[in-house]
């Protein structure tokens, strides 16, 4: 085995690796939605790989992983400006250093990667192919958790249409994420490696793998599908709270419920943007008229209060089954919740209903419609051991989301992809309606089966199925990649110890 050319990240290199870093970083963003060039996640991670295994001491390989986390999330990202900026009323310099900041901390985790590996005592072909992709899966992870969380662009979402896809029903996005970072070790030993062979054929037997799981039915569909129809209102975000545009708004959604003969119709996140309490009863009445004509239910996202400082982002129902709600679980930071000392932070950004109360955990799928259906509000899918809780039980996925906080930018078909991934994790179709887009139908192998037009009011009508059974990863949730990644790492112990005594 050939040891990579080392050499200082600073000195005889200058400012080179962390500059090529910063643009693999930014090209990494081109294997997710929109752009779907699955391939870029894999290469961009190698390109890294080699910059880290010839970065010493270990603070260059931090810099090196930083660099190209700052360059991947920049790009990455980068909506969360028009949020707090177009949206949040946030003074334009301010909302950019926010991003900056935003960014740069989320950067932290890839550099802790490349620190890390640095100091493990193992020649390159074993840190790339055993430590870098271990460590990789397992900062993924701990990005998901680290306050409250933020899982956005894990590597593993780029496999939604690539080789990797299949293995997500068995342990999910974090272990796809160890397989892209795997097949990136095995991309470099292919070129830098003695074993260059070994390494090829290693990585096509992951792919064939991938590709051979991905025909397998993990969940079994009903014999009768479910009409479905999702509502898109496409109101402005810059108008949704606006108290003169509520009436309008109202008249929005019951214009297209109206012409829906579906048995479960679903409207968008606080699709009437006001409390419940405060709405006009005949208002709700018509939607309830509506689904009971059809003899079926209406989901409806609006914000409900049990007292004047307690309101939660709900979802309820109408119709022929009981009353039913589905208070949102996790909340947003700074969007959905202000946490302990920042409350100045509100003063500054104009986000209405910005301190929402956190619903149960224990909360179950809703009856409606023959089916059991569990909800989840817009950020909410993006937690995939969160979505597992009311599994088995649910037959049916429904996300509502309002992601028009973000305008036209990358964040609609990147929050889609990871719709697409529970759907996979979970051998459930998943409904997404949205305000603005994307809304759309997401199958139990997680292929987009239709959609709407982003920005445009419309209706969007379906023939649904649920499923049932459980997939190995609602099974065993995240349990089996974690264990994967220790495995990994205890492998790369075992091989330290052997080197160091002889």
């Amino acid at each position: 085995m050939t040891r990579a050319a080392s050499g200082p990240v600073s000195g005889k290199w200058g400012l080179t690796p962390l500059l090529v870093a910063f643009i693999a970083g930014v090209a990494a963003v081109g294997a997710f939605a929109p752009f779907g060039h699955w391939w870029l996640a894999p290469v961009a991670l190698a390109s890294v790989v080699h910059l880290w295994l010839r970065a010493s001491p270990p603070r260059a390989a931090f810099i090196v992983g930083w660099s190209f986390g700052l360059g991947f999330f920049l790009a990455g990202v980068s909506w969360v400006f028009v949020s707090m900026h177009r949206f949040g009323g946030m003074p334009a310099a301010l909302a950019a250093l926010a991003t900056l900041l935003f960014c740069a901390f989320l950067a932290l985790f890839p550099a802790l990667v490349g620190g890390f590996q640095a100091r493990v005592p193992l020649p390159p072909a074993a840190r790339a192919i055993l430590v870098i992709p271990a460590l990789w899966a397992l900062t993924e992870w701990l990005r998901g958790w680290v306050f409250t969380g933020f899982p956005w662009l894990g590597i593993g979402y780029a496999m939604t249409d690539g080789p990797f896809a299949g293995y997500a029903p068995i342990a999910g996005v974090h272990a796809v994420s160890l397989l892209v970072a795997v097949s990136a070790g095995l991309l470099w030993c292919t070129a830098y490696s003695s074993r260059r062979a070994l390494a090829a054929s290693a990585l096509g037997v992951l792919v064939l793998a991938g590709g051979a799981l991905r025909e397998i039915a993990w969940s079994e569909a009903a014999a009768t599908p479910v009409s479905v129809s999702l509502l898109q209102g496409n109101i402005a975000q810059e108008l949704k709270f606006d108290p003169a545009r509520f009436a309008r708004t109202v008249n929005t959604y019951a214009h297209l419920a109206e012409g829906s003969r579906a048995r479960l119709i679903v409207l968008p996140e606080t699709a009437l943007p006001r409390f419940l309490d405060q709405i006009d009863p005949a208002a709700l009445a018509g939607l309830d008229a509506i689904a009971r004509r059809n003899a079926g239910d209406l989901l409806l996202g609006v914000p409900l209060r049990t007292a004047p400082d307690t309101y939660f982002n709900s979802v309820i129902s109408l119709g022929q089954s009981p009353r039913q709600a589905y208070h949102k679980v996790h909340l947003v930071p700074f969007g959905e919740f202000i946490p302990p000392g920042f409350a100045w932070i509100n003063r500054v950004l104009a986000f209405p209903l910005a301190d929402f109360t956190r619903g149960p955990a224990s909360q179950r799928p809703l009856a409606l419609a023959g089916e059991r259906v569990a909800i989840n509000v817009c950020y909410e899918d993006a937690f995939g051991e969160e979505i597992r809780r009311q599994l088995p039980e649910a037959t049916l996925l429904v996300n509502v989301s309002n992601v028009a906080w973000f305008g036209d930018s990358w964040a609609p078909a990147q929050h889609l992809q990871i719709g697409r991934m529970r759907s996979l994790e979970t051998g459930r179709m998943l409904l997404a309606a949205t305000n603005s887009g994307v809304t759309a139908v997401i199958g139990a192998d997680g292929r987009v089966l239709a959609q709407l037009a982003p920005f445009t009011e419309g209706r969007l009508d379906f023939s649904a199925r649920g499923h049932t059974g459980a997939t190995p990863y609602v099974r065993f949730g995240d349990a089996l990649a974690l264990g994967a990644c220790l495995l990994l790492l205890a492998a790369a112990a075992v091989l330290a110890r052997r080197r160091s005594k002889r």
